[in-house]
């Protein structure tokens, strides 16, 4: 403890620390190899956060109008269409937080908070109309074989009747992806009630991020020859999961939706770990670093300083992501 620390703290004993450095590495694989038992299940309620504090009690309350559906799935689809933006408004007038269009409102819109009024541009309209189409579409396909909420899900993308027509997800390569986007989306939203998987990729973004010890942070910087190889935060941590075949969003309160939450006691060398000064509201987000055990990450941290070990408590600790490759992949990229 007292080498590691030194090394950590003063960036003396080079040696010794790359020593440490690979057996981390080496460890994060013996971890994945021994937590057969005990991982995953079933997650309920809302990742930390994860929520834009204005709406988590409607997400919460509505997510559970009926059996297709959970709040994480209600996040996950809420997410995917505005990024929880009440304002947003798409090139075919989609609107609102739910993104509905104008025919689908007048038919589907509901007065969710009973004040004389269906307004699409209303979270507390939008939010429960939106829950309410989910569960009329699940009882469209009710009987129609499979699973119920993928059936909802697709019938939410192709209509009921392609549903209907070929008994279940229709082979329709949009339909099938919106299914598998939202469904894998939805984790990020969960709050695990057991241990979550841990990443096989996490080995080498932390490998990755090791051999930039040293280099002088830069706003905006993605490690390019132009920056001269310089990064800031979430420009390492895209980097080193890019490094591993894993695609992150730029930024890093987007790269927190990129796989499930593990609890603060779970965490595991390789998963980002996020800090906000707003605990209740993940698109806050304003720094991550890599984990990498006993309290530590690798971060760019600031302007004048340079990519190092950085205790997580010396800032205000939000969340933490552990990134799966699906995870990323469902990200939407215009959020």
């Amino acid at each position: 403890m007292t080498v590691r620390k030194a090394w950590i703290l003063g960036g003396a004993a080079t040696a010794a620390g790359l020593s440490f450095v690979m057996l981390l590495v080496v460890g994060v694989y013996i971890i994945a190899g021994n937590l057969t038992n005990g991982v995953g299940g079933k997650s309920v309620g809302l990742a930390k956060g994860a929520v834009p504090a204005a709406y988590q009690a409607l997400v919460q309350k509505w997510g559970n109008l009926c059996a297709a559906i959970d709040p994480a799935l209600l996040a996950a689809q809420l997410y995917q269409e505005s990024g929880f933006n009440p304002n947003a408004k798409s090139p075919a007038a989609a609107q609102g937080i739910a993104q509905f269009i104008p025919g689908t409102w007048a038919t589907h819109g509901i007065d969710g908070d009973g004040d004389g009024d269906r307004d699409v541009w209303d979270p507390n309209d939008a939010i429960p109309s939106a829950a309410t189409y989910d569960c009329q579409l699940a009882s469209y396909v009710k009987k129609v074989p499979g699973d119920p909420t993928h059936n909802m899900l697709a019938s939410y993308n192709a209509g009921a009747y392609a549903v209907i027509k070929y008994g279940g997800v229709p082979p329709y390569r949009e339909t099938q992806n919106y299914v598998k986007t939202i469904t894998t989306l939805a984790k990020s939203f969960a709050a695990p009630v057991t241990r979550v998987d841990p990443s096989e990729q996490a080995a080498g973004a932390i490998y990755y991020a090791q051999k930039k010890l040293g280099t002088p942070y830069l706003w905006g910087g993605n490690g390019t020859p132009e920056q001269g190889g310089r990064f800031d935060c979430s420009g390492l941590t895209k980097a080193a999961f890019e490094s591993v075949g894993i695609t992150l969003p730029r930024v890093a309160n987007d790269q927190y939706n990129a796989g499930p939450h593990p609890s603060r006691d779970q965490l595991l060398p390789g998963d980002l770990v996020f800090f906000s000064t707003d605990p209740t509201n993940s698109r806050a987000i304003d720094h991550v670093g890599i984990y990498v055990g006993g309290g530590y990450m690798i971060d760019a941290p600031r302007t004048g300083a340079v990519i190092r070990f950085d205790p997580i408590d010396t800032r205000k600790y939000f969340g933490a992501t552990r990134v799966t490759e699906d995870g990323a992949k469902a990200l939407p990229t215009r959020v």
